[in-house]
């Protein structure tokens, strides 16, 4: 998901997959309008037993809500029932700065506010890092916190379940923009495209030539390819569905969270019990789980992958080392990758940006960055906020397993 400029890069300590929903109950409906598919969303039975501290918030008062970004945008039905229940305050963009903020909280200005609102990416992040200074000044009554974006790793989600705050991501909005995303750039492996854009956009009629003449040889069809997804949440759910049904590829996974054999049933995907075994026999190895994995692609991993075998990130850069990846593209061991995530965004690696015309394809960032994305982003960080502070249950929490500890505690 494309990420403000005013959101470290630096991760928080790892943090768990999200509990969202499974893509057969929350796969929306193909629609003509950018209006939210997620009004109709309600928790899975999965979720129905999972604990949530304490019950509706009581009292005379409205609780209140603490908006930190801009104003919405693309949900004005759903924020006037929003703001009916809450009252919601909104910080400008001073306040929001780090010292200023901190300040702010000590001091508790905004009051005994019960949930925090970030709608959008691009703003609402210029306090920086949610660590254990910002995170040790939030009042008790903070009950739950709801951002855009899928990735959560700006904030500590550890430290606030253990605070009694449940974290609730945007992973659910995103999953379509970034699986379409996904395909394209499993696709430009298989088809050398960033050897055929390079070659065009040179502007040479040689290079032209050359291109036309030698790409076939080294361009293959996706069908009956093995695809590796590493990690099947929504995003790897919806990648794997596309690639099985549309492309006629053979789809395996790995993941710390095996899923129902149902679910792999139908997305027709296989289990692999751990990465090496993926790695081993796929074609093309796509990454889309949590940045908090740890790093997964180095020198010693990518000794598993077959000769002339591609890689894709659509998760984080911090996932993948990438001067060994650059190691196995110069020796012609990785006929490709496709990275939209890198490590020290915004400035990719220059021995990969040394690629970019042959064998790498790079993007800024942009996998889910859509303007459906964002309608998605607002609903649903709206709706978890209504479905806690009434007692009920989040849609997209990612840290529940750190507030059950506390309550049995």
């Amino acid at each position: 998901m494309a990420e403000p400029t005013n959101t470290p890069m630096p991760t928080a300590p790892p943090t768990p997959r999200s509990t969202s929903p499974a893509l057969a109950a929350t796969r929306p409906a193909s629609s003509g309008t950018t209006l939210s598919p997620l009004k109709a969303i309600v928790p899975t039975p999965a979720l129905a037993s999972l604990p949530v501290l304490g019950g509706p918030v009581a009292g005379a008062r409205k609780p209140v809500v603490l908006h930190i970004g801009d104003p919405i945008r693309y949900n004005p039905e759903t924020y006037a029932e929003f703001a009916t229940q809450f009252d919601v305050v909104r910080p400008d963009v001073h306040e929001r700065e780090r010292p200023e903020f901190a300040q702010a909280l000590r001091d508790r200005r905004w009051g005994d506010f019960s949930a925090i609102f970030r709608p959008f990416w691009g703003t609402g992040g210029e306090m920086g890092h949610w660590d254990a200074e910002l995170i040790s000044l939030l009042p008790d009554s903070v009950r739950v916190f709801a951002s855009a974006g899928t990735g959560f790793d700006w904030a500590d989600t550890q430290l606030l379940g253990e605070k009694g705050i449940v974290y609730c991501n945007g992973g659910l909005a995103a999953a379509e923009a970034v699986s379409d995303f996904a395909i394209a750039m499993i696709i430009s492996t298989f088809r050398i495209l960033p050897y055929c854009i390079g070659s065009a956009a040179s502007g040479s009629a040689a290079a032209f030539r050359e291109c036309h003449d030698s790409a076939t040889a080294r361009s293959h069809n996706l069908r009956g390819q093995t695809l590796g997804l590493v990690g099947l949440g929504n995003i790897g759910q919806q990648i794997a569905l596309k690639c099985s049904a549309a492309f006629g590829m053979d789809v395996a996974y790995h993941d710390v969270d095996p899923k129902p054999a149902v679910l792999e049933t139908r997305l027709g995907a296989r289990r692999c019990d751990d990465l090496e075994q993926l790695v081993r026999q796929s074609d093309c190895v796509v990454l889309c789980t949590p940045a908090g994995a740890g790093r997964l692609i180095d020198a010693r991993s990518l000794a598993w992958f077959k000769p002339g075998a591609r890689l894709v990130n659509v998760a984080r850069g911090s996932l993948v080392d990438e001067d060994a990846l650059a190691d196995a593209l110069e020796q012609g061991r990785l006929a490709g990758v496709a990275l939209d995530v890198h490590a020290d965004e915004p400035n990719p690696n220059p021995r990969l940006l040394a690629l970019a015309g042959s064998r790498a394809l790079l993007t800024c960032h942009n996998a889910g960055g859509t303007v459906e994305t964002h309608v998605g982003f607002e609903e649903l960080a709206m709706r978890n906020i209504m479905a806690v502070l009434a007692g009920g249950q989040p849609v997209t929490p990612v840290n529940l397993q750190w507030l059950k500890a506390k309550a049995t505690q």
